[in-house]
């Protein structure tokens, strides 16, 4: 049986087998150490915020977030419709109300003009908006420079959820370094990885104190466990750390190769009529995964066409998100939409990204690619 080529498989070799070695063999196995404090200094360094604190997953960073803001019951927050639901889950881990606001259809990411009329309506109707938690959709960052000011005229903290942007940059500008917080995800899927992990990083010391105090489970600095709140498990270990230090070494090399298959699809499909890259004019993405956008009209297939091509071949693909809006779990939830992401969802397909593919498989998905499109159009893409 032919093995079968992932979207975005861990990119690790003998670097973090090293590290990983290193750090057993030093004792310091579990639960923090030196790997611990050396990853999350290196990671600020590279975002360029003062601090940062690693923790088990992207999604508790973004639960520690909104907690450090004071985000409860009685507030809302506003969030894209087209995330993962880990973005949604946060919120509603607070007791906070989540708000969905559809996207750009050019990028993925919110849809700005949208958020401000919303922002602004929320507030004539006397709720307290909590937050705002822009997400940098497929490893490009939302447009902060328009996003902040409109932000900060309405006086709401804003999170960002750059757990698919590491390493991207937004005029110059690292991801992870907008607002008042970020957070970062590890998953083993992401630009790099810790096996599961993720990071708060940001400017404001105490904000970050208060979440690497909930999350080592509230405890008091004293000799025996003493604990006066609700505190949380969420803590990154040790050994992940190193594997994390590692691969933040190789995470320019493991950008690069993204982008040069990124380069490869747009060339591709550059000739194929009603074919177009999301966010494809972003020269800051890290790439972390690319995705088309097939207008049936035009082309004369769908995005289920190719997918069904490629699944035959053992070539793993994935619709974009579905939108939070027509998720069961958030059927109910208030939003403003303008159906773009709908149509994202439905015309949308990410292909393999990861930067451990090798020549042969990146050979073998082109051809099939070439293959499909020749049977369709009857003439080879470029």
């Amino acid at each position: 049986m032919t093995d079968k080529i992932h979207l975005s498989a861990p990119d690790v070799g003998p670097l973090e087998e090293s590290y990983l070695i290193a750090a057993l063999r030093s004792g310091w196995v579990a639960p923090a150490g030196p790997d611990l404090d050396a990853f999350e200094s290196e990671v600020a360094t590279k975002v360029g915020t003062r601090g940062a604190v690693a923790v088990s997953s992207g999604t508790a960073a973004l639960h520690l977030a909104l907690l450090g803001l004071g985000i409860g019951p009685g507030a809302v927050v506003l969030v894209p419709t087209l995330t993962f639901v880990a973005t949604a889950n946060a919120v509603c881990y607070t007791g906070a109300r989540p708000i969905f606001v559809d996207c750009d259809p050019r990028t993925g990411n919110i849809d700005v003009a949208l958020l401000a009329e919303l922002l602004q309506r929320i507030r004539s109707r006397g709720e307290r908006i909590g937050a705002v938690i822009p997400v940098d959709m497929f490893g490009s960052c939302a447009d902060y420079s328009t996003l902040l000011p409109i932000c900060a005229a309405a006086d709401v903290p804003v999170v960002e959820d750059a757990a698919e942007a590491l390493g991207a940059t937004h005029l110059g500008r690292p991801a992870g370094s907008f607002g008042r917080i970020g957070a970062l995800s590890f998953n083993g899927n992401k630009i790099m990885t810790t096996s599961g992990g993720g990071m708060l990083v940001g400017d404001d010391v105490a904000l970050l104190e208060r979440a690497r105090h909930l999350s080592t489970q509230a405890r008091e600095p004293v000799p025996h466990y003493e604990h006066r709140e609700t505190g949380y498990n969420y803590r990154l270990s040790n050994l992940l750390a190193a594997l994390g230090r590692a691969q933040l070494i190789r995470l320019g090399s493991m950008i690069h190769r993204r982008r040069r298959l990124r380069d490869q699809y747009a060339k591709l499909f550059a000739p194929v009529p009603g074919v177009q890259l999301i966010g494809a004019e972003d020269t800051g993405s890290n790439c972390w995964l690319t995705s088309i956008r097939v207008d049936r009209q035009r082309s004369g297939w769908a995005a289920a066409d190719l997918a069904a091509h490629l699944a035959a071949r053992h070539i793993e693909t994935r619709p974009v998100w579905k939108p939070m809006h027509l998720q069961p779990a958030y059927a109910d939830a208030e939003n403003r939409l303008t159906g773009a992401a709908e149509r994202l969802f439905a015309e949308g397909l990410t292909l393999p990204s990861g930067s451990v593919l090798n020549e042969r498989q990146v050979t073998t998905v082109f051809s099939a690619i070439d293959e499909f499109l020749t049977t369709r159009t009857g003439a080879p893409a470029a």
